[in-house]
């Protein structure tokens, strides 16, 4: 079995905590009833899995003022936690990069991560081919970021469709060089097309929990 392999048969969600893991990944903060009703069981029992996730570190409480009587208890993941999803060969690849820039130039790295956007943005277009529509095209686009780790949806809200990120597995090296992630921007716009204008409203190199862009028709 490959390293890959085992990456994705570690993170296969499951465990009751696993699952409960993935929630909060994907969905944010929850309290112990919500994530119970996304489970199918009681709060309590939610409740009793995140009082175990705690213990091990995973997971931690946020209280929110609800009004009159007791604050209302979330429970979010820990940087313990966000870590045990696959962030790809994280410390190799910053290492890679950093020696690109010292040894050949930054102009250097520009040119790698152009070469990327190239292939990224050939293989997207194959793929987006056969859609019709801007939201097809978008669920489509999501389908090929979760394939390739960002854990990716389709959502919509009163300002329009979002992509929505909830992971970054190549987040080292972005934080190392946004380019990488002015590039993903500029491939999204480019496949999506002149119909639709995309904008970034939450990063998580910024300090965002996801990556989100809004899609609004042009």
């Amino acid at each position: 079995m490959s390293s890959d392999d085992l990456e994705k048969e570690r993170w296969s969600p499951r465990a009751p905590s696993e699952r409960l893991l993935m929630t909060l990944k994907m969905q944010g903060p929850q309290s112990s009833a919500e994530i119970g009703r996304r489970h199918g069981i009681t709060g309590e029992a939610a409740r009793q899995q995140l009082v175990k996730l705690q213990e091990d570190g995973l997971v931690a409480e946020e209280r929110r003022s609800a009004g009159r009587g007791r604050p209302a208890v979330y429970w979010h993941l820990t940087e313990q936690a966000q870590a045990r999803f696959p962030d790809t060969h994280a410390a190799l690849t910053v290492d890679i990069l950093r020696s690109i820039t010292e040894v050949l130039g930054p102009e250097a790295l520009d040119r790698i991560i152009a070469e990327r956007e190239t292939v990224t943005l050939d293989h997207y277009r194959r793929a987006l081919s056969g859609c019709s529509g801007h939201r097809e095209r978008l669920e489509k686009l999501a389908e090929l970021r979760s394939a390739e780790g960002y854990m990716a949806q389709v959502v919509e809200d009163d300002e329009g469709l979002r992509l929505v990120e909830n992971h970054c597995p190549i987040c080292a090296a972005a934080t190392f060089c946004q380019g990488f992630c002015r590039a993903e921007k500029a491939v999204f716009q480019t496949v999506l097309g002149p119909s639709v204008r995309v904008e970034r409203d939450e990063h998580i190199i910024g300090g965002g929990r996801r990556c989100t862009y809004l899609v609004r028709e042009t």
